[in-house]
């Protein structure tokens, strides 16, 4: 016998998760109502695999200080090598590029499946998880930007998530690029210090304009003081460039109080959004526009050309999703969104849930960003050598159905259990008998099983509560002599348990338990299910 000292310790990954049987049903419920929109659209499955040549990946990733740059790797017997995917836009870009000719264009695709981050992992933030991705390959305007958006903003109420519980915040890296070359931060020299910079940013939602303004300067202490938690290193920025990239991703012109009401005549309620005041720095609601947010980056970039296309590519994708009918409420033009992968080129976009609502630990939080996206017109030039342009956004998969799960949106509740025909005795003609019962509530449509352990009849119940079976089907001797099957209703039999207060009273009574033909096995158990479920219905 071996020593149990020697035993293997089961311990899962850190950063890695388990799922079960209800997490798996929310994402396939999930999934299907985002495949469907998508398919509205005009979009078309594909698929890549999961590991591809390391080099094909590009370094993309915003966590470049760690092993690997983020990847997991390993090379294979030719010592080529290999990388699990970080996302599954850089299998795409590989995918089309080396199917370039035989596809249409521009190519309209989905996708969805498991990447791999070799990050360091914390509460929320896995090493492996799901997304689901839209991409639209050879439309060089931003009409393409623009529908992006908009079949975001779909993709949330075909979710259950109702206008004013969700934004799809629209940005363009060219607006920050320009201010990044006007303070002096352009050219390849500087790439490193930029990256630094996008990531501050993409902090402002978490620590705010301060927060951020120490990642853009020396650096900042995760416990707020200096000696406080770790210290991460900052862009090292001087006050006045700091001053000048806050000033860009903060431009939100104000409306005045006294304009609100005027502008909601004018305009509806739909384009008057309220920001945040912890984005503003304000202590009040802010009240903004899209073309006055757009007016307000012109200002701030007005030395800069590739800073001025990208406010007209704004312009552009505000006035074309306003003549769609996705008014400021929906998609809204946010300069604080910078995405923080470096090969995004142009528009960028993130749908942020606004309701506040509970965590798997029971808190209540905002959720923010459930996915994004934006343009990527280098991606695929990389393997062909001419530009090529591209557009997509991808969707957290894991993140939204907890958000979903706890706005109730997934309830996966009427998923019943299989119905358990209990093995009373172990003989060959007796088991074939329980598996002809099973065999004939399968041809029903009807989920079911045999028990196949070895336990009694009392393990056996206790098994098909564990199961959720809807009933349980008992056949002895005595039953088998005559013909007939014990039928159990589970649901019933606990509902009436919890009124009996004695042994007598439970064997008068026997709950929920009826006798019947062999021949009315099906009708019955039929019956039984048919009645949970106008129970469950009524509430």
């Amino acid at each position: 016998m071996a020593d149990k000292s020697e035993k293997m310790k089961a311990r899962l990954p850190r950063g890695f998760a388990d799922r079960t049987a209800d997490d798996i049903r929310a994402v396939e419920a999930m999934t299907a109502k985002i495949r469907a929109v998508y398919e509205l659209y005009g979009f078309e499955p594909a698929d890549q695999p999961l590991i591809e040549y390391t080099d094909a990946l590009g370094k993309f990733l915003p966590d470049q200080d760690r092993p690997n740059e983020g990847v997991f790797s390993f090379q294979d017997d030719d010592e080529q090598w290999l990388s699990l995917r970080y996302d599954l836009t850089a299998p795409m870009a590989r995918y089309v590029a080396e199917n370039y000719e035989k596809l249409p264009k521009p190519f309209r695709s989905y996708r969805s499946g498991w990447v791999f981050r070799n990050e360091k992992p914390g509460p929320g933030r896995f090493r492996q998880f799901m997304q689901f991705d839209a991409d639209t390959v050879g439309t060089p305007g931003v009409a393409a930007d623009a529908e992006m958006a908009m079949m975001m903003a779909d993709v949330m109420e075909a979710l259950g998530i109702p206008r004013g519980q969700y934004v799809i915040r629209v940005n363009n890296r060219k607006v920050l690029d320009g201010v990044l070359e006007a303070i002096g931060l352009g050219g390849d020299g500087n790439a490193a210090r930029r990256l630094i910079v996008l990531r501050a940013i993409d902090k402002l939602d978490k620590f705010g304009p301060e927060g951020v303004r120490l990642l853009l300067g020396p650096g900042r202490w995760d416990g707020g003081k200096e000696g406080e938690g770790d210290f991460t290193k900052g862009a090292g920025l001087s006050c006045e460039q700091s001053d000048r990239v806050v000033a860009c991703v903060s431009a939100f012109q104000p409306i005045a109080e006294g304009d609100v009401w005027r502008a909601e005549r004018r305009l509806g309620d739909e384009d008057v959004y309220e920001r945040l005041k912890h984005y503003s720095g304000r202590n009040e609601p802010v009240y903004v526009l899209n073309d006055w947010t757009i007016n307000a980056l012109q200002g701030l970039v007005k030395d800069s050309s590739i800073g001025q296309e990208g406010v007209e590519e704004l312009r552009v994708i505000s006035a074309l999703c306003n003549e769609a009918g996705y008014r400021g409420r929906r998609i809204r033009i946010d300069p604080s969104v910078v995405r923080g992968l470096e090969y995004y080129t142009g528009p960028v976009y993130e749908a942020e849930l606004l309701a506040e609502i509970p965590n798997d630990e029971g808190q209540i939080v905002r959720f923010g960003s459930v996915g994004g996206g934006g343009r990527y017109d280098g991606l695929v030039s990389r393997f062909r050598g001419e530009p090529v342009p591209a557009t997509g956004f991808s969707i957290g998969v894991s993140r939204l159905m907890t958000a979903l799960k706890n706005l109730g949106k997934l309830d996966t509740s009427d998923v019943l259990g299989p119905v358990v025909v209990l093995a009373m005795d172990r003989d060959t003609d007796s088991l074939g008998r329980y598996q002809k019962m099973v065999g004939e509530l399968r041809r029903a449509g009807i989920r079911a099983e045999m028990y196949l352990g070895g336990s009694g009849m009392k393990p056996q119940m206790k098994y098909a509560d564990r199961r959720s079976a809807p009933c349980v089907v008992i056949q002895g001797g005595d039953e088998r002599a005559k013909g007939v099957v014990q039928i159990k209703d589970l649901v019933e039999g606990a509902r009436l348990a919890e009124k009996i207060t004695d042994n007598a009273e439970w064997r008068e009574g026997r709950p929920a338990q009826v006798e019947v033909a062999e021949a009315e096995l099906v009708a019955t158990v039929k019956a039984i299910i048919d009645a949970q479920k106008a129970e469950r219905d009524r509430g």
